[in-house]
């Protein structure tokens, strides 16, 4: 979130430290500086300007994300008043109209909605103050209705947006506004210029009197209603939209805005009201206008909220020695009203914070504000002498060390079988409904899946084990089971194999390697064999099959190899697999060309 110095300025009477000790305060107590970047103005011609880019932290999101929430918190840091606190008296929208109505078809998705109805607007150029104090943000002007709305969202961190009533539809000369879903399929062109096909999981503004979605809710306006310097009515929205559902329809659309990176924080319904008063009161300033009156739907008003903790519990998790004197020094600093007794606080927690609900909440809001500083450093707990692997532990290391080094791979095999002595109450399908009662069943059937596999895979013999947990005679036990080309599976319980509990720095390390990504689509496998010269290495002829063949040969490797008189005889099985498409027996056939044709040309006889 970039953040004007001069901007937060307006919050304060006592002029503000320089901007460093601003990002020092913010990044000791509160949220990090990515960093701060000088502002030359529409000129260029000197800097007018320093902005901080906060990064602030997503469970603060919904009252942070705005210079307001940003000099708040300076305030309490600090330990400086604010001038005037935006949040501080609630509104009065008044008076009410009924020349537009409201209706919200599922307040789950939209608990609150605002229409602000003005008439006789202005719409023009913006003035240099408020051109400059939106570029500072990164925001190009528009015009002045549409950049007080957006200096209303920068402010308070309320999104809000303004329709030309002079394109939507009247009925009995009023005017209607429907928040629901969207058909599936329904288009929108958005004030991008871009059309979107939308969802019916997504919501959108409506015009009621002809039913045509004229915004995306919570997302971007449509041109339908988009303000032109030719509109003199408006139709103001400050409105408050479920944060999941705006997060998923911005994504769907790959369309992420200013507000809905706010909503998708989760915002009060409570700030639709200071958002709407404060953009009314801008545009009468700025494009003159009328006030007509407000139509406020808001079926679940949000109530007070309240959490309590007690000096003992702060000093506990903090591991200080606050006083309750400091702890209301800290709650005070931060606005919260509260009542104290015997050494309990009771704190009403401001509408806007959302991220205030159990007793740690608090605590951390006094640990911030205190300062981390001010807890003591304390030494850690001393290193057991030597630590040791239990019996089972090491009994599975050591068979396992033992297994792989014979040449064994370890599979994983389900827990669910078909057949079994334990039945499943929530079963995950109705194929395999009880736990297994052995190892060998697994271990048979990934043989059968593997042995096809043996020369992409590069073995001579699949062979497989696994350690792991059967059910069996009202008993659950760990087993290991082997299974080969050559022997048929088998299984004993792990104790059977078990050692004595031994220090974890005495266990065999099992052998690691690097895992690489296998391709889904199938191989060709191809072989060539030739006499060489006696003194023919084999690594050397496999080295050159592997360049001549290409980046589709995946492996090669020596399945034979004899000699006869001054000559030797060596047979390679070449694998052939793409993993961007099936490959044809003429993909192959044409590498094997290459690899035979360069062969000859060393002098090797093709058998």
């Amino acid at each position: 979130m970039k953040i004007s110095r001069r901007w937060i300025q307006n919050f304060f009477n006592d002029e503000l430290s320089n901007t460093q000790a601003l990002a020092d305060a913010l990044t000791f107590h509160a949220f990090e500086i990515d960093g701060i970047e000088p502002y030359s103005g529409l000129t260029k011609s000197r800097i007018l300007d320093e902005i901080l880019d906060v990064k602030v932290t997503p469970n603060r999101g919904h009252d942070c994300l705005c210079h307001r929430g940003i000099a708040k918190e300076l305030s309490a840091i600090l330990k400086l008043p604010l001038k005037q606190d935006p949040l501080g008296k609630k509104p009065e929208l008044v008076p009410a109209t009924d020349a537009v109505s409201v209706t919200l078809e599922d307040p789950a998705l939209s608990p609150r909605y605002i229409a602000g109805y003005m008439k006789n607007v202005k719409v023009g150029p913006s003035p240099d103050w408020l051109v400059e104090a939106l570029e500072a943000m990164g925001q190009r002007s528009i015009n002045n209705v549409v950049d007080a709305t957006n200096m209303v969202m920068f402010n308070l961190g309320q999104p809000l947006h303004a329709f030309d009533a002079g394109k939507l539809a009247q009925k009995d000369g009023k005017y209607g506004i429907v928040v629901r879903r969207a058909r599936a399929g329904e288009k929108i062109l958005a004030l991008d210029q871009k059309e979107y096909v939308l969802q019916d999981s997504m919501l959108v503004i409506a015009d009621g009197n002809k039913d045509e979605a004229i915004g995306i809710a919570g997302v971007k306006g449509g041109t339908p209603a988009g303000i032109t310097e030719a509109t003199t009515d408006i139709i103001i929205e400050s409105a408050n939209f479920n944060g999941v559902s705006v997060r998923k329809t911005a994504q769907a659309l790959k369309l992420r805005t200013d507000a809905s990176s706010r909503f998708e924080q989760g915002l009060s319904p409570e700030l639709c009201a200071y958002g709407m008063q404060q953009v009314v009161d801008l545009i009468k300033t700025i494009a003159s206008g009328e006030l007509v009156g407000f139509a406020d739907v808001y079926p679940a008003p949000q109530g007070p909220a309240y959490a309590a903790v007690s000096v003992e519990k702060v000093n506990q998790i903090l591991g200080t020695q606050l006083t309750g004197t400091e702890v209301a020094d800290a709650f005070a600093r931060l606005g919260f009203a509260y009542k104290e007794e015997n050494g309990v606080f009771q704190v009403t927690v401001p509408f806007e914070r959302l991220d205030i609900t159990i007793p740690e909440d608090l605590v951390e809001e006094v640990g911030r504000i205190v300062g981390y500083d001010k807890v003591p450093a304390v030494p850690l707990p001393p290193m057991p002498p030597s630590s040791q692997a239990s019996a089972s532990f090491s009994a599975t290391e050591r068979v396992r060390a033992d297994l792989i080094k014979q040449g064994y791979s370890e599979v994983l095999t389900s827990v669910f079988s078909d057949k079994g002595e334990r039945a499943v109450l929530n079963k995950v399908d109705s194929v395999k409904p009880y736990l297994r009662s052995n190892l060998t069943d697994g271990l048979t059937e990934a043989l059968k899946k593997n042995i096809p596999n043996k020369d992409l895979l590069g073995l001579k013999e699949v062979k497989l084990f696994e350690i792991g947990t059967v059910w069996k005679g009202d008993k659950e036990e760990v087993v290991v089971g082997t299974v080969s080309e050559k022997k048929q599976a088998e299984e004993k319980a792990l104790s059977e194999y078990a050692a004595d509990s031994a220090p974890v720095q005495d266990l065999p390390l099992s052998q690691t390697e690097r895992y690489q990504s296998f391709s889904k689509y199938p191989y060709i496998v191809r072989d060539i064999a030739m006499w060489t010269p006696a003194r023919t290495t084999p690594e050397s002829v496999q080295e050159l099959i592997q360049a001549e063949a290409g980046e589709l040969c995946t492996k090669v490797s020596l399945f034979d190899q004899f000699q006869k008189g001054e000559k030797t005889s060596l047979a390679f099985r070449l694998i052939f697999q793409s993993f961007e498409k099936t490959l044809t027996e003429g993909d192959a056939n044409q590498a094997m060309e290459k690899v035979a044709a360069k062969l000859k040309e060393k002098g090797f006889e093709i058998r």
